[in-house]
């Protein structure tokens, strides 16, 4: 079953959706055991999994771990092209449009290419878009872009439109790992005012009033993952919110 389409309908319907980022490098056998458990019981939409390095070779430990433990679709949050694994369920293919790096533009996408088209996992092609956060983050420094600036909706909005306009299926605006403050929800209403495609929020969310606030600006589809990397009783708070 393919996850866009619904993706799709449940932003289109004010569906509100949360997703679990894991992080194989932060993710030990009991952690993982306990946010699988949490995840289920909470029934949360999906799992991200991924992160900026990969010190430990544990991304295909950990997603076949989810695959067969749990009914939640896993989704690759791939830090780069070699953060790829057949078994998932799909990858969010992500294009730096914030940035101006070409190499996570289109380059590093050019060489996974041929694996991810032999795969079968689904591609959920996504404008991804690095907002400040207050604070030098891992992605921000491994990226070697500058964000886009916090107070500067209008670059976002013309940003994600740009992003729609060439073909993305989604949006992700993307404070970072350990951000010091969220992506603003001026800033994420005026994306969402100015795109009809689903919008993701990431970063920074470190509680269910957060996540209320990303929810009622705008945001289709939360990621929470530092947070509860720190406080994994978080799942089930965040979860709750979606319906609110």
């Amino acid at each position: 079953m393919k996850l866009y389409p619904t993706l799709q309908a449940n932003a289109q319907a004010g569906r509100k959706k949360f997703a679990v980022l894991i992080d194989p490098d932060k993710c030990s056998g009991n952690a993982l055991k306990e946010t699988a458990s949490l995840s289920v019981e909470a029934a949360i939409d999906c799992f991200l999994v991924g992160g900026s390095l990969l010190l430990q070779d544990n991304l295909s430990r950990v997603v076949r771990y989810l695959k067969e433990n749990t009914p939640i679709p896993v989704i690759l949050f791939p830090g780069s092209n070699l953060h790829l694994d057949p078994a998932a369920d799909a990858i969010l293919l992500l294009s730096l449009i914030s940035g101006r790096n070409p190499d996570l533009l289109i380059g590093r996408h050019v060489q996974s290419a041929p694996f991810l088209k032999a795969s079968g996992i689904e591609i959920l092609s996504t404008g991804y878009m690095l907002i400040d956060s207050g604070r030098m983050t891992t992605v921000t420094y491994m990226s070697n872009t500058t964000p886009i600036p916090s107070g500067k909706k209008e670059i976002a909005v013309c940003t994600a439109m740009a992003g729609e306009m060439l073909g993305m299926k989604m949006i992700y605006l993307d404070a970072g790992s350990g951000a010091d403050h969220p992506v603003p929800s001026e800033m994420i209403a005026a994306v969402k005012k100015s795109i009809g495609i689903p919008l993701i929020v990431g970063g920074g969310i470190t509680g269910a009033a957060l996540a209320t606030e990303a929810y009622s600006a705008g945001a289709d589809l939360i990621v929470v993952g530092n947070g509860i990397e720190n406080d994994p009783g978080l799942i089930p708070r965040i979860a709750e919110t979606r319906f609110r």
